[in-house]
């Protein structure tokens, strides 16, 4: 089979927006917990083994598009707890959520929750989480015109012309810009072989509380319940408990190297999932398997090709990272308005979930599809209500209805 290379520069993408964006939050908590050098890159190595192995082996198996990543906001509630404990308690706390992950994948109970949720909601979470992205490629546009005009212009000419590539384009179109104007800073980039650092974990109750049980919700929450959303929104059909089992047993496995989570992604996978990656839908888990590999191959030449995607500018990753979510974007706003019952609440979600707020350190994701929901019920616990006791607008014509076709007896006299 010919490998298609919009399916590489997919998955190409979705490594560079996971390394220039989401990575630098792990470098933040790395360096608030003063860990030594040996321990921040096996963290890194776990974390992008982890994702590459698990992206690498899940898309060949299913023959779809699985894009994993480390937990964004996991990484995020590390930032202010991490340094008051010791690594070796830190590191059995992510053991202790990474077992959680894989009871709850393997038992089943996560999908049937979320298999429960309306569609039109499922879609509407993940239109929220997409748009600040769109968003801040043009909010990006003042501040470096010639990068983000290049970017724009290469991506819809190639949507014209060559539709295949149009991401690739506009990749090339942003990184040749960019060169010339002198805002690449690569000098310091050094690739060196990266090594694991065992950590043997230890059980502090206190870290489990604190670390573990959070770590655990925020992962679910906001990275696999997104990510199974992305997948269902594209066409597919995940066996839920093969992918939350594998992404957990990984975690498990990599949890004394460092990693704190390995998950479902959503903003990544979405770059792979739609027919930018492949016009044909059964073709682009090569896309999941190319970025498991690129993936790998940052995960083994260490913090220095990683450097490589950290010194990108950022007007460039953030206009190509918009770009590529176009389509996905306008699918699951298609998504959402198509489920019409559900409307409201869908509104409501994508509202919720764009606005981007964290409570007790949980995502917008989860509390945007919490607040959904909530709707949901509200408004069609009233709607049945009024159906079933015959009150309002729906029971007074069911009524009117019955008498206007009620048989009519006649007389015997």
């Amino acid at each position: 089979m010919k490998i298609p290379v919009s399916a590489l520069a997919a998955g190409l993408v979705a490594v560079l927006v996971s390394f220039s964006g989401p990575f630098v939050v792990v470098l933040t908590a790395a360096s608030a917990a003063h860990l030594t050098e040996a321990q921040t890159t096996s963290w890194v190595w776990a974390i992008a083994v982890g994702s590459g192995l698990t992206c690498l082996v899940l898309s060949l198996i299913t023959k779809m598009p699985v894009i994993t990543a480390w937990s964004t906001p996991g990484a995020a509630l590390l930032v202010g707890s991490l340094g008051a404990y010791r690594y070796s308690d830190a590191v059995g706390a992510f053991l202790f959520a990474a077992i959680g992950m894989t009871v709850l994948g393997f038992s089943g109970l996560f999908g049937r929750i979320l298999a429960k949720v309306p569609p039109g909601i499922i879609s509407a979470m993940l239109a929220g989480i997409l748009l600040p992205f769109a968003l801040d490629a043009f909010r990006q546009l003042p501040g470096a015109p010639a990068i983000v005009l290049a970017v724009l212009g290469a991506y819809f000419l190639g949507r014209r012309f060559l539709p295949n590539y149009a991401v690739l384009l506009a990749l090339g179109a942003g990184v040749a810009v960019a060169a010339a104007g002198h805002d690449l800073h690569l000098g310091g980039v050094r690739l060196e072989i990266a090594l694991p650092h065992l950590t043997v974990p230890t059980l502090n109750p206190s870290a489990l509380v604190s670390i573990g049980l959070p770590l655990l919700i925020v992962t679910m929450a906001s990275q696999n319940a997104p990510g199974l959303a992305v997948l269902r929104g594209s066409g597919y059909q995940p066996d839920d408990r093969l992918l939350l089992t594998g992404t957990g047993l990984t975690s498990v496995l990599l949890a004394p190297f460092g990693s704190h989570a390995i998950n479902l992604a959503a903003i990544t996978a979405a770059i792979c999932t739609g027919e930018q990656a492949h016009p044909n839908p059964r073709l682009r888990y090569v896309a999941g398997a190319a970025c498991g590999v690129f993936y790998l191959i940052c995960g083994f030449l260490g913090t220095g090709l990683v450097g490589f995607f950290t010194a990108l500018p950022k007007p460039l990753v953030a206009a190509v990272c918009g770009v590529a979510l176009l389509g996905a974007l306008l699918g699951s706003l298609a998504g959402a308005l198509d489920d019409r019952p559900a409307r409201e609440g869908a509104l409501v979600t994508l509202a919720a979930t764009a606005s981007g707020m964290t409570v007790a350190h949980v995502g917008s994701a989860f509390w945007g599809l919490v607040a959904g929901v909530l709707v949901h019920l509200i408004l069609t616990a009233r709607r049945n209500s009024q159906a079933g006791t015959g009150t309002g607008p729906a029971g007074e014509s069911r009524e009117i209805r019955s008498q206007t076709t009620k048989p009519q007896t006649t007389n015997p006299a």
